[in-house]
């Protein structure tokens, strides 16, 4: 006999149980050799290991039905075990990150994507770096809401470096909101394609997402949370090892920048490239460089940015002597 504990960290446990525990006793009846209990977030098993093996490939397969449908029913349980579920370990399932609003559906499309897909349950910290267009803040954002959808995170926070108000926001009229609407409106722009409107501004309310500058980040430390710092490259070494170090117990951080992209008065003055050089081979630090391959815009970003990689790569004409 075995005992086995499994635990449900992908879904809220009150779905998968079902209401009076519904589903998981529907569950336990295609399993009568194994004892099953159901408490919290955790399934205690026991049984001979082959049955528990199938039993715990029978949770993982409900568990991605699960986050493609609003709800889990007792026929999805019968559909799974009688053959007629659709094979759900698809290349397109695997890729899907989130179901956005008006059954959008939100997956990683490039190489790079699928990385950080990949990459996101094996490492706290994940810095993507590369050229606009690539998706890396948009795929950034996706985990960050399937993670809050799935209960694995309690907050969702979303910050930038709010180089064009200069970090000093007091002299523009509104309050902070406001204020600072124009530098993140990517970041909304993101979130709207994922959460309705109205659960949004609820969840925005109650500041389970919160949007703030990255001035506001100092003195925190942010817990239970997935934390995302966007436009990196316009940090200073100083506020980047700042937001670092915020991190705390079960969090997630993803850096995204792109170098090429500098708003700071002087380029020299990111921090980026050397926070990356300093933290980059630390366990549990990831560094995924997105490139021109995965620029998912319109076909002629790719050739704006190879445009100018060009021109930047070439030698400057020397200007006519004045004198």
């Amino acid at each position: 006999m075995t005992d086995k504990t499994i635990r449900l960290r992908e879904i809220d446990p009150a779905d998968f149980y079902g209401v009076n525990n519904k589903l998981i006793d529907l569950l336990s009846e295609y399993f009568p050799k194994l004892r099953i209990a159901a408490r919290g977030s955790e399934i205690f098993v026991r049984g001979s290991s082959e049955d528990i093996s199938m039993f715990e490939e029978a949770v993982k397969s409900l568990i991605q039905i699960r986050k493609r449908k609003s709800r889990l029913t007792e026929d999805d349980i019968h559909s799974h075990f009688n053959g007629e579920q659709e094979n759900i370990h698809s290349e397109e399932d695997k890729d899907t990150i989130v179901y956005g609003t008006e059954g959008r559906v939100i997956r990683a499309r490039t190489k790079n994507q699928k990385r950080l897909l990949a990459e996101y349950y094996e490492h706290d910290l994940i810095f993507a770096l590369g050229p606009a267009g690539t998706g890396k803040t948009y795929t950034a954002i996706a985990l960050a809401v399937r993670a809050l959808k799935n209960r694995e995170v309690k907050r969702l926070i979303l910050t930038r470096p709010a180089v064009e108000a200069g970090e000093r926001l007091g002299f523009l009229p509104g309050d902070l909101r406001e204020k600072l609407d124009p530098y993140l409106q990517p970041l909304y722009d993101a979130l709207r394609d994922m959460i309705p409107a109205k659960r949004l501004e609820a969840l925005m309310e109650e500041e389970i997402i919160q949007i703030a500058p990255l001035a506001y980040m100092r003195g925190r430390t942010l817990e239970s949370a997935f934390v995302i710092l966007d436009e990196a490259q316009n940090t200073t070494l100083g506020q980047l090892k700042m937001f670092l170090t915020r991190m705390g117990n079960n969090s997630k951080f993803i850096v995204t920048g792109d170098a090429t992209q500098i708003d700071l008065p002087r380029k020299s003055d990111s921090g980026l490239a050397k926070g990356v050089e300093i933290t980059g081979k630390i366990k549990g630090v990831k560094v995924i460089n997105f490139g021109k391959e995965d620029i998912v815009r319109h076909p002629l970003v790719s050739k704006i940015v190879n445009a100018f990689e060009k021109m930047e790569k070439e030698p400057q004409e020397r200007l006519p002597d004045q004198n």
